[in-house]
């Protein structure tokens, strides 16, 4: 049995997730990014605290890596790296383009375009495939008429995350779906636990957030 703590602050809605073997123990969210430090620790102090496990107990630490806030990347890797080098057990690292991807499998579309909201009209985007198979890796991209429109003359895509209205307003297309689809720390649990099991752990020394800068605006 594999006891993970799940850590999301990637977004304004933070969220942290006590599982096992991938199942929910529990969850607590807050949306008041402000408080996103402040509340952080507390709430994971309350989780385990609810369900009677000692921090002792945890084969691992899970958090979502970026891209989304700056700060609240910085939040969430700070405090999941502090509790690995203190309780000597891995850290476990994984995209937040492809967690809103994972909640968001289950639909009809051929492909899966995680989009997160950045600023005027810019998006952080990756594509996968319905198996999670990255087709375009993630990037800093300014949303245009013409974006995606290779992948959309043969796929229909699914575009979800709170970045979705972005592209919605400029992109009309046949095969394009829009829906929201906010993922959580229950989400990122479901892939920390197979992370876990192929033993794909972060080097704590020089693991840092997964910013991606540099906006352009490809036809892809």
């Amino acid at each position: 049995m594999a006891v993970l703590l799940n850590i999301d602050t990637a977004l304004d809605t933070a969220s942290v997730c006590l599982s096992s073997n991938g199942e929910q123990l529990g969850y607590l969210a807050n949306d008041r990014q402000k408080d996103h430090a402040a509340w952080l620790h507390t709430a994971i102090r309350e989780l385990l605290k609810k369900r009677s496990i000692a921090t002792g107990q945890l084969n691992a630490i899970a958090v979502s890596i970026g891209p989304g806030s700056y700060t609240g990347l910085r939040i969430g890797l700070s405090a999941a790296k502090g509790l690995c080098y203190a309780l000597g057990i891995p850290l476990i690292t994984v995209g937040t383009l492809e967690v809103i991807a994972s909640a968001a499998k289950e639909n009809e579309t051929d492909l899966i375009c995680p989009l997160i909201d950045a600023r005027r009209m810019e998006v952080f985007a990756a594509v996968y495939n319905k198996s999670l198979l990255e087709i375009v890796e993630p990037m800093a991209l300014i949303v245009t008429k013409n974006s995606f429109s290779n992948l959309l003359l043969t796929n229909r895509i699914l575009f979800c995350g709170n970045g979705h209205k972005k592209l919605q307003s400029v992109l009309c297309h046949e095969n394009a779906i829009f829906r929201d689809s906010p993922a959580t720390a229950s989400d990122l649990a479901q892939l920390a636990i197979k992370y876990w099991k192929d033993k794909r752990f972060a080097n704590l020394a020089y693991i840092e957030p997964l910013y991606v800068k540099e906006f352009y605006s490809p036809r892809h």
